[in-house]
């Protein structure tokens, strides 16, 4: 699930880059602000509970050459 991100800009040395995205929870729907960091690499996955409902989800972030982040959460295979 891809989903529209908001997000600050913040001078990591090699330009600015998103430090936040709003995605909508896999489990719950609810839609959630989560924080980025850049400083993980231009290309990121981990994972991260819903502040709402609790629920495990597999986060992909992509950074593009101009800082902008693409974010996708989906439900974590159980």
């Amino acid at each position: 699930m891809t989903d529209d991100y908001e997000g600050d800009d913040q001078d990591t040395g090699d330009g600015n880059h998103e430090t936040e995205a709003t995605v909508t929870c896999p489990h719950c729907g609810e839609s959630v602000e989560i924080t980025l960091d850049p400083s993980g690499g231009d290309v990121q996955e981990y994972i991260e509970d819903c502040e709402v409902c609790c629920n495990p989800w597999s986060v992909s972030v992509q950074y593009d050459v101009e800082g902008k982040a693409e974010v996708e959460v989906e439900k974590l295979d159980e």
